[in-house]
């Protein structure tokens, strides 16, 4: 028997304590269901170490659960503030699909308009990447990379069968490198974009039915 979507708790996993404060100053007024709000800490082995544990809660058996914050641009022409919705994430381990890709592009054109939405492979990886690297990812297909998505998702999805989704805020691109989040243009950019994005998560975690079990 199907759960209905209201039934489906949703999980919002983010690192930084900057991304936090833009996804609890968005609110969760629209939000169908229980909404926990998961500030991780940096890097992949704290990303999944914490949604794991998290997912041990019976409450949030079968949670639905998207990994965001702010990632880094590898495809030339992104800039600050664009988003990335991912169609699968990838690490060492190997990839994980992401479900509901054309709703969420849809939605976070409605929330965002005038902001452009890229779609495609987010890597992992376990430190900031900047010059060559970025164009040595770029060449394996990804368009985004940061430190917590892959192994959110991963670790979200070894856990229990569940919808999963990534998306990611551009907060540098391979023209608009960052040296500190938050102290320049386009650190303020992604800081206000990821604020506005919870409606569209809130439409895709509505959209969403329980797997049969």
């Amino acid at each position: 028997m199907s759960h209905k979507p209201e039934q489906l708790p949703l999980l919002i996993a983010c690192a930084l304590g900057i991304e936090h404060l833009a996804l609890r100053s968005g609110g969760h007024a629209g939000a169908d269901g229980p909404v926990t709000l998961l500030r991780t800490g940096m890097g992949p082995r704290a990303a999944e170490r914490s949604v794991t544990r998290v997912l041990d809660d019976p409450a949030l058996a079968g949670a639905a659960v998207v990994a965001t914050g702010f990632c880094a641009g590898l495809a030339p022409g992104m800039h600050p503030g664009d988003l990335v919705v991912a169609e699968e994430t990838r690490d060492p381990r190997g990839t994980t699909a992401c479900v509901g890709t054309d709703l969420l592009v849809k939605e976070l054109a409605r929330a965002l308009p005038g902001r452009t939405v890229h779609t495609g492979p987010l890597t992992g990886s376990d430190h900031v990447v900047r010059g060559q690297e970025r164009s040595e990812l770029l060449a394996t297909g990804a368009i985004a990379v940061d430190m917590e998505s892959a192994a959110t998702i991963h670790g979200a999805v070894r856990t229990g069968e569940r919808p999963v989704a990534a998306v990611r805020v551009v907060v540098d691109a391979p023209e608009h490198e960052l040296v500190r989040i938050g102290t320049l243009r386009g650190g303020i950019s992604a800081f206000r974009v990821l604020r506005a994005v919870l409606p569209a998560f809130f439409e895709w975690h509505r959209s969403l039915l329980l797997p049969r079990r």
